[in-house]
């Protein structure tokens, strides 16, 4: 072995635990990097796989009533190379032992010939087949989240509403399909509100009186066709038949969600190992800075002895190579379990065929080049100024600093005392040590406050639209608008105490070269049950004449208050209307529109009709009144705002205790390396002057002081400053993450900054403890040894 490879097995055994905490940093980057990217491309990868299986459709489109002659037309249009139709309808479940309310989304399957387009999965039984069944039921494979949700099996049975009239249906199997990877209600992931249901086309068509027909098709397209022609075309072919939106894959609500949270992971699996590594790089460059320094001699004498620079260069990578290889296998290993736990997580969410979790060897590589930059860019800079003194100059001892009068010494009728006079002088007179403690301290902060946020954010969110927004207690939608007189009949309902009639339209909104599709909501100008919510959570009151819309949708389509856009209705006659953007509102969910419902009404140019209806309930009557709704004519649907809410916080409040548990731990491993590693060096460096102390008659106690008050006081200033870029890094990730579908609101709660303080104390007095150990057991003798 040669003689620079023995100095550094010397050298790691002396430094083994700030080598330990500087890998458990590297370990941090590493391990934020795999989990967040191999969940990615594990996503990504399932997506793929399934949509290429299941012969994923491009263009969905719906209407009313649509003749089956419709699709041959449909199947000529240019770029389209394959049509499937089918029957489909909405219907109010009810689970057996439960009273919470279910929304079933019927979807006819054709049993005499193979599906050609989004072809459904079955995982366990089997397809439901045609024919007579015992007492009128029909059989049904039902969606296998909804089903483990709900602890269906094949051979349960269940109740639904179709068409006016309850049915019995036996779950013969679970089934998948790629249209409902992502299956819940109003973006939300709550599987046990929204089930789907796959009936023999048939039996489904002759229950909802449309044999003949269809109500939803979709288009497989070439690969190089244009996907907006055939939208407008096919909008065009249906608009006769009560054509309603015409979507794109991209527009669809599961592809939009699924494709939301990669999305998200990319960014965080961006912005968190940059800070991770960046820490690394930091005490990787500290660490061989200061050790360099204290072996100035024995650089020289290496040198004199004939050891070129690079060799020299070299033997320190040598050094720091075992840390940061340390580092990355146990990142690798940390990232890989990390990766397999939330891919648990998603399969409660998104639902496939296959999900497996993988590391490619791409994603090692790159993690690999990574952490080698990273210790490259550490070790280089704080060797290279060493290396290059000449013999002679490296074996005499660095120069004393220049000092001045301190600006505590300057200072009139100061009084302090001689230890915090020794600590405040030694901080000013070495900022640069003193400004990258404080950096990477405050970035572990940072860190603990960016992983609480989103328990904040959530609060937050559920807080505004369950609470301020949705201040009823049930909402019920209609199958077709009915007049808003009808609200006397939900009223009449014992335990009802207020009920508001509202109103959805499916819309396209257009100006100059840009569209967009979504709804407009028509509501009372003065509503209480439902109001709308801006990110502050603040109520905004629907103009009287005019839209108030999200500011997000009037972003991507280029309005302001004041401008005129055009609305394409898809209901009713369909009219096409120019309407005044009257306000916009930071909404949080979705890109929304509102407008007064009876000026909603006389745009369409109908009477005064309504489709939804919010009803406000007292306390403990939700169940009764949830099965009275059922036996009123028409209505399509109905949710609870108190079970969904409770089966949303099931998922997400697990999920961010998750992730805000993760990130503290690596942020207090970012904290421990800061200041261990500060406090080792400070020791290192200061060793004659402690000794020197203690021949003075200083305790062990005050000894200590000095070194760990430096430390306390870098802790003290790092504090704030964290919480501000905390705050800051808040508000870039928040606006990375801004989609469609969701803005977080950002709001930190005092309790997230006093819990980023606790954690980061807490990591402090740890490492001051052991530092503290260190200093007691000092060698006076052997520390004033010096050769001045």
């Amino acid at each position: 072995m040669k003689a620079l490879d023995r100095k550094v097995l010397r050298d790691l055994r002396l430094l083994w635990s700030q080598a330990m905490t500087i890998a458990l940093v590297v370990a941090s980057g590493v391990a934020s990097f795999v989990t967040t990217r191999s969940a990615v491309d594990s996503l990504a990868s399932a997506r793929d796989s399934f949509y290429a299986a299941a012969r994923f459709a491009d263009v969905f489109a719906s209407a009313r009533r649509a003749p089956d002659s419709l699709a041959q037309r449909l199947r000529g249009l240019p770029g389209v190379v394959d049509v499937q139709t089918t029957v489909e309808s909405g219907a109010r479940v009810t689970v057996p032992g439960s009273t919470d309310p279910v929304i079933g989304h019927l979807i006819g399957r054709p049993s005499r010939q193979a599906q050609r387009l989004n072809l459904v999965s079955l995982r366990t039984g089997r397809f439901p087949q045609g024919g007579a069944h015992a007492g009128g039921e029909l059989e049904a494979a039902v969606s296998e989240g909804f089903a483990l949700a709900r602890g269906l099996r094949p051979g349960d049975h269940v109740e639904a509403l179709v068409n006016g009239k309850m049915r019995r249906l036996r779950i013969t199997g679970l089934a998948l399909s790629p249209e409902y990877v992502f299956a819940g209600l109003f973006g939300m992931p709550d599987l046990r509100a929204f089930g789907v249901f796959w009936l023999d086309e048939d039996e489904l068509a002759a229950a909802l009186d449309m044999r003949g027909a269809f109500n939803r098709v979709a288009l497989k397209l070439e690969p190089q066709a244009s996907q907006p022609a055939v939208v407008d075309a096919a909008t065009r072919l249906l608009a006769p038949y009560g054509g309603l939106l015409t979507r794109t894959r991209s527009e669809q609500a599961s592809e939009a969600m699924l494709d939301n949270e990669i999305r998200s992971q990319q960014v965080i699996g961006t912005l968190l190992p940059a800070i991770f590594l960046g820490v690394a790089a930091f005490l990787l460059h500290v660490v061989t800075a200061r050790l360099v320094a204290t072996q100035r001699e024995q650089v020289a004498a290496l040198k004199a002895l004939g050891y070129r620079d690079r060799s020299i260069a070299l033997h320190y990578l040598k050094l720091v190579a075992p840390m940061v290889g340390a580092g990355f296998l146990l990142g690798l290993a940390a990232g890989k379990w990390m990766g397999v736990q939330l891919m648990g997580l998603y399969t409660e969410v998104f639902r496939f065929p296959v999900l497996v979790h993988a590391v490619p060897p791409g994603l090692v590589a790159a993690s690999l080049a990574i952490v080698a930059l990273t210790a490259v860019a550490g070790a280089l800079t704080a060797i290279g100024s060493t290396v290059r003194l000449q013999p002679a100059e490296a074996m005499r001892p660095p120069a004393p600093g220049t000092y001045r009068r301190s600006l505590l010494e300057r200072l009139p009728r100061l009084r302090t005392g001689p230890a915090l006079r020794m600590i405040l002088r030694n901080i000013e007179r070495r900022p640069l040590r003193t400004a990258v403690t404080v950096g990477g301290i405050a970035f572990a902060v940072a860190i603990v406050v960016l992983g609480n946020f989103f328990r904040d954010a959530i609060e937050v969110i559920v807080d505004a639209n369950f609470n301020l927004g949705m201040r009823g207690d049930v909402a019920v939608w209609t199958v077709d608008p009915v007049p808003a007189g009808e609200a006397r009949a939900f009223a009449r309902i014992p335990g009802v105490q207020q009920v508001e009639a509202g109103r959805r339209v499916e819309v396209r909104f257009l100006k100059g070269h840009r569209s967009e599709t979504g709804v407009i909501q028509g509501r009372p100008a003065d509503s209480r049950l439902q109001r709308v919510i801006d990110v502050d959570r603040r109520s905004v009151p629907i103009p009287l004449d005019g839209l108030l819309m999200g500011d997000r949708l009037a972003a991507k389509l280029g309005l302001r208050p004041g401008d005129t856009v055009t609305v394409e209705f898809r209901e009713g006659r369909r009219p096409v209307r120019e309407v005044v953007v009257e306000r916009t509102v930071r909404d949080m969910m979705g890109l929304n529109a509102w407008l007064e419902r009876r000026a909603l009404n006389r745009l369409l140019g109908e009477g005064d009709v309504a489709s939804e209806f919010t009803l406000g309930i007292e306390p403990g009557r939700t169940p009764q009144v949830l099965q009275a709704t059922q036996e009123i004519r028409g209505v399509a649907g109905a949710f609870s705002k108190a079970s969904m809410q409770r089966n949303m916080e099931q998922v997400t409040a697990r999920n961010i205790l998750i992730m805000s548990t993760i990130l503290t731990t690596f942020a207090a491993v970012i904290a421990v390396g800061v200041v261990y590693n500060n406090a080792r060096i400070a020791l290192a460096e200061r060793s004659w002057e402690l000794a020197s102390l203690r021949v003075l008659g200083f305790t062990r106690a005050e000894a200590s002081l000095l070194l760990l008050g430096e430390l306390a006081l870098g802790i003290a200033i790092a504090l704030p400053i964290g919480m501000l870029l905390g705050w800051g890094l808040t508000h870039l990730l928040v606006g990375l993450l801004q989609t469609d579908q969701f803005l977080f609101p950002v709001v930190i709660r005092p309790r997230t900054y006093a819990w980023a303080a606790i954690c980061i104390l807490a990591s402090g007095a740890a490492s001051a403890l052991v530092v503290r150990r260190r200093v007691d057991r000092l060698d006076m003798v052997a520390a004033l040894k010096t050769r001045e």
